[in-house]
């Protein structure tokens, strides 16, 4: 079984895909590390490149350029049989809607089993499916039909099979949406214990600002690059690996681009002045 939470690293990641004969920048440069242990949330707007960025970490796909690496593993340099291991046995994937994480003629036990397989086969050890309903807090329901369980039962026994091999990387594409708010915390308690107890990494997209409140760490993607992090309460911005500096939403109307910006340093405190004279100081 995995022994803890894998790190994960990015540098100079850029994606590119097709789109109605254009090509489109998913990711433009993204730089980002998120440590063993970790739970994060990806933020920002719909189109941003949260969730390509989510693929990516679980190796779904290949980036343009740049580098992806997962634990020991260069993702980018992997063949498909490697990814295919890889996929099986170190991470975890929660995808958007529960149905689309279990087979509905099983029951979530027997959905845990299933998934199981492959890293069986692959002599991998991995925990009893029940262990496994029991931190998730699904054990009592685990060998009921999926057709008696509420949504967000359900969405407890997707995050079950995710986490049906014990990975190292658990990665959650909107978890908690279309959930009410009892539900939700449900499954926000589930996912802090698993962290808390397995010391698996998570990182979850999220476009609900209550539900990343409740996150220790936030990264806020803004047009393919890492727009600012939240840690604590506190808002970020984050300086990027060739010293570029994304100003927070709230700034921009005072430093919109084309603006001349004088950056000016003076025992420590340093301000940012544009040519009509506004400031920021920091």
């Amino acid at each position: 079984m995995s022994a803890g939470g894998l790190v994960v690293s990015t540098r100079g990641l850029v994606h590119i895909y097709r789109a109605e004969g254009h090509d489109v920048a998913a990711l433009s440069g993204v730089d980002l590390v998120v440590g063993s242990g970790e739970m994060v949330g990806l933020l920002g707007p719909s189109g941003a490149g949260k969730s390509t960025l989510l693929t990516l970490f679980g190796g779904l796909m290949r980036p343009s350029a740049g580098r992806v690496q997962v634990g020991d593993h260069e993702l980018s340099t992997m063949t498909e049989a490697e990814l295919d291991a890889f996929r099986a046995a170190e991470v975890g994937l929660v995808l958007q809607g529960a149905s689309r994480n279990l087979l509905p003629y099983l029951t979530p036990h027997q959905n845990v089993e299933f998934a199981q397989h492959t890293a069986r086969r692959a002599g991998r050890d991995v925990p009893p499916a029940r262990e496994v309903l029991d931190l998730v807090g699904l054990g009592d329901r685990g060998r009921r039909p999926l057709a008696s369980l509420a949504p967000g039962q359900l969405q407890l026994a997707a995050l079950a099979v995710a986490l049906a091999s014990r990975p190292g990387l658990l990665l959650g594409d909107e978890p908690t949406s279309q959930l009410h708010h009892t539900s939700r915390d449900t499954v926000l308690a589930a996912l802090a214990r698993v962290n808390e107890e397995w010391g698996t990494t998570i990182v979850v997209v999220t476009h609900d600002p209550e539900v990343a409140a409740r996150l220790p760490r936030t990264v806020t993607i803004r047009d393919g690059r890492v727009g600012g992090e939240g840690r604590a309460g506190e808002e970020y911005a984050v300086v990027a690996a060739d010293g570029s500096l994304p100003l927070p939403p709230a700034a921009v109307g005072a430093f919109p681009p084309g603006a001349l910006v004088r950056v000016h340093e003076v025992d420590g405190v340093w301000t940012l002045k544009s040519e009509n004279g506004d400031a920021s100081r920091g």
